[in-house]
């Protein structure tokens, strides 16, 4: 398990993010047409996993904005954008903001899939829903960047993960 901050206030995830040079765990994520999404759908592509708490917060939010501007920029590269929010929720969302760039994901028939990327929340107010975190895999999905945002209310690195792309 690691451990990460809700305002200054220690709160425990499920495990450890994926290490470097590992496979990408498997997942099964539902879009926002309520169909379902794996690494199978993107062959042969970059992914930038970009999981946070959820959409109804301004970091979140503000994590989606910034990977839809910087998503267009990379060749090969697809953005998921994962949380708890239920699939109607981030497509109102992308609608609302106009952002089409980014791949919208919600784990709500997958709760494997915290516990999987060890970015499950198990203690604190927030307690089932996300960390916010990054991993980045290379087009045979081995991971090539993870970051645990230490402090839940704040954005990631966006600097170092979109170095990694370049």
């Amino acid at each position: 398990m690691a451990t990460v901050t809700l305002k200054g206030n220690p709160v425990e995830t499920s495990g450890e993010l994926p290490a470097i040079g590992v496979e990408m765990p498997f997942f099964c994520l539902v879009k926002t047409d309520l169909s379902e999404s794996g690494p199978a759908d993107y062959e042969g592509k970059r992914l930038v996993l970009n999981i946070f708490p959820s959409l109804d917060t301004a970091v979140c939010a503000a994590s989606v904005r910034r990977f839809n501007q910087e998503a267009a920029s990379f060749d090969n590269t697809v953005v998921l954008c994962i949380s708890a929010d239920l699939p109607f929720a981030h497509k109102r969302f992308c609608e609302v903001e106009g952002l089409s760039d980014v791949v919208p994901l919600s784990v709500f028939r997958s709760p494997e899939f915290g516990r999987d990327f060890g970015v499950q929340l198990t203690t604190g107010p927030l307690k089932g829903l996300l960390a916010r975190a990054v991993v980045i895999v290379d087009n045979e999905h081995r991971v090539v960047y993870s970051e645990l945002v230490p402090e839940i209310v704040e954005e990631p690195d966006y600097a170092a993960a979109l170095k990694v792309l370049g």
